[in-house]
This record gives structure tokens, C-alpha cells and sequence, in this order.
């Protein structure tokens, strides 16, 4: 069931062909600086992975990939990618990549299970990004170290934005808080972890949330994750589990929670194992990637992804994704977005 919020005394801030450009601006910009930062390489990246290999990457581990036959090789079946997680650490090991290094990617997804509405589309576009690390930075300290980094490229993209558009005034906070699930959920005991997030990035503005996909203590997850890229389990600052996490922004055009990327330093051998245990799905330990990865045949890394249209979205303050790109959106969507001022490209 798709939902439409029309946000208060809404009104674009810039016509169609001003977003187009600033659309670019931003993604030019945003992706030279990301790569600077974190010392990416830009690589090509496959639409589709053939099925049973245990490359294309689960989400929460409910979502249905796309999927079709190929007729010259057999009626083989290739699906169309989620995201790129377990890819990339292949590539890594592949490209030969050194530690302290790493790779971005534009990466162009279907998720036809979404739920259509401001935020969420069918066509997801993000830049996946992945980094070679020593045994020594699985951590939290050095999570949150890239974390700081990557905000810090958002701060830089903001700024370029208001230096061109000026009727966009920067928002960010200079700095962004840290907080883990856990804490989260004894603050605010009463409220769903939706309704958490809008409280805690209300209150900071710019926020990171550690440790989405382990059991929390009453037994609740804040959200899913799959069990064979992010390490949620493993014990990070004061005995709280999890090496991952999402960067959530306060969108003031929405006056809501506004996820911008999710990220983490991935699975080693023994986190793989023991997620896929908790999660009941050890016979996926005879999968391509899986058992490339239990052999010690791949780097121990750190990545995640950025979204192209989100960020856009939020730098731009647009009420609706489908200002920023082409989608399939519900006719009663469209129409009433249109007689609201938000234009669906």
C-alpha cells in the first residue's frame, strides 16, 4: 500500500531544469570528494549477478530480487542486484587492492517489494563504496572515524550547494552524534524504533546508529540486516554488540528520520559463521561467496552504501524522491503530488 505525505507549506525551491543541474553539481561533487576522503578508486559494477552464488546481498532477508532467464547460457538464471556488499569484496580481492584503500561504484538496483512513498522508490541509485582494513580496525572507534569522514564530505556537498543555490541554507549540525541501538531503546522504551529514530535526529539533527541487526535485551531487533555482510554481532563499546550502522539525518521538509546511508565493517570468518547460525541459515555456508570468504580468500573490509537520489533530495529540499528521479509511482501518487507543487519527474 503506497502512503504520500504532503509536507507543510510546501513549495520547490528550484524549477525542473535547475534540479536537473543541481542534481549533477551535487553528484560530481559529492562522489570526487567521497573518493578523496576515504582513497576510492571508481570501478564498473555489474545490473544483474547470477543466482545461487550468494553475491547479490539480502537486505533484511525478505526481499525478492528480480529475476530472469538468460537463453545462451542454458536458461541460467540472473538476477538484478539489491546492492553490492559481498560483490564488492570480491572485487577487492580480485583488483588486489591494498589495505588502507579501497573502491566506489555507482550501483543502480530494483527492489519491486518496496513500499511506495516519499522516501522509498523502486529504482534505488547509490554510490557503493568499500574499503580494505587491518584486523586492527574492527572496531568501533574506527567505525565511527569513517563515519565522521563521510559527513564530512556531506557537510563540504552542503555548502557547495549553498554557494550556488543560496536560497538553500545549510542545516547540518557541525558535528554528528553517535548513539547505539541499545541506548536508543532504553531512552525512548515506549516508542517503535521508527519513532526513535525521528526522536533522536529531531534532538541532534545528524545522528549514528550502531548496531542495526542484533538482538536488542528485550529481545526486539531496531531493524533487519542480513547475516552475511555487516558484523552486528560482534562486541563493540561497552559490551553492546555490533560494527555497523545507519547515518540518519532530521529532514526539516518532512519533519522526519531520513536515512542516508548504511554501513559497516563486514564479516569476518568467525562473525559470518555465528550470524548464520543465529539466523538459521548455515546451509548457506556452501555458497560461492561464503565459502570464498570462510577459505580466507577475501579482505577484511569496511563499506556501505550512499544514496544518489536521497541525498540529492535532502541537499535540495525536495518533498518527494520522485523529484530527483524517473520511477513508476501510483497514478492517485502522481496526480495528487502534482496538485501539491511537487513535480514527479
Amino acid at each position: 500500500m503506497s502512503q504520500l505525505t504532503l509536507p507543510n507549506n510546501y513549495h520547490a525551491l528550484l524549477s525542473l531544469p535547475q534540479t536537473e543541474q543541481a542534481i549533477k553539481n551535487i553528484k560530481d561533487f559529492f562522489q570526487n570528494s567521497l573518493s578523496t576522503q576515504l582513497r576510492l578508486r571508481r570501478v564498473t559494477a555489474p545490473l544483474f549477478v547470477l543466482s545461487g552464488l550468494g553475491l547479490n546481498d539480502d537486505l533484511s532477508g525478505v526481499e525478492r530480487p528480480v529475476c530472469f532467464p538468460i537463453k545462451d547460457m542454458g536458461g541460467q538464471t540472473a538476477e538484478i542486484v539489491h546492492s553490492l556488499a559481498k560483490w564488492k569484496r570480491i572485487t577487492l580481492a580480485e583488483y588486489k587492492v591494498a589495505e588502507g584503500f579501497g573502491i566506489y561504484t555507482d550501483m543502480n538496483a530494483i527492489r519491486p517489494d518496496e513500499e511506495l512513498d516519499n522516501l522509498h522508490s523502486m529504482y534505488v541509485d547509490q554510490w557503493d563504496w568499500e574499503l580494505v582494513i587491518g584486523e586492527a580496525d574492527r572496531n568501533v572507534a574506527f567505525l565511527k572515524h569513517i563515519v565522521k569522514c563521510i559527513y564530512n564530505v556531506l557537510l563540504q556537498t552542503e555548502y557547495m550547494v549553498y554557494e550556488r543555490y543560496p536560497e538553500i541554507a545549510p542545516v547540518l549540525p557541525r558535528k554528528i552524534e553517535f548513539i547505539h541501538a541499545e541506548e536508543l531503546r532504553k531512552m525512548y522504551p515506549s516508542m517503535t524504533p521508527k519513532e526513535r529514530e525521528d526522536e533522536i535526529a529531531r534532538k541532534y539533527g545528524a545522528v549514528f546508529i550502531i548496531g542495526i541487526g542484533g538482538q536488542l535485551e528485550d529481545g526486539s531487533v531496531h531493524d533487519m540486516r542480513a547475516p552475511d555482510y555487516d558484523d552486528w554481532s560482534t562486541l563493540g563499546e561497552n559490551g553492546l554488540p555490533g560494527l555497523n550502522g545507519d547515518i540518519i539525518l532530521w529532514n526539516p521538509v518532512l519533519e522526519c528520520a531520513f536515512e542516508i546511508s548504511s554501513m559497516g565493517i563486514r564479516v569476518d570468518q568467525e562473525a559470518l559463521l555465528r550470524q548464520l547460525s543465529i539466523t538459521c541459515q548455515t546451509h548457506r555456508q556452501n555458497l560461492y561467496f561464503h565459502k570464498r570468504l570462510l577459505d580466507g580468500g577475501l579482505p577484511l573490509t569496511i563499506g556501505g552504501g550512499i544514496g544518489q537520489s536521497r541525498l540529492c533530495m535532502f541537499l535540495l529540499r525536495k518533498g518527494h524522491i520522485g523529484e530527483i528521479q524517473s520511477s513508476i509511482w501510483p497514478d492517485d501518487m502522481r496526480a495528487a503530488c502534482k496538485n501539491y507543487g511537487m513535480q514527479l519527474i
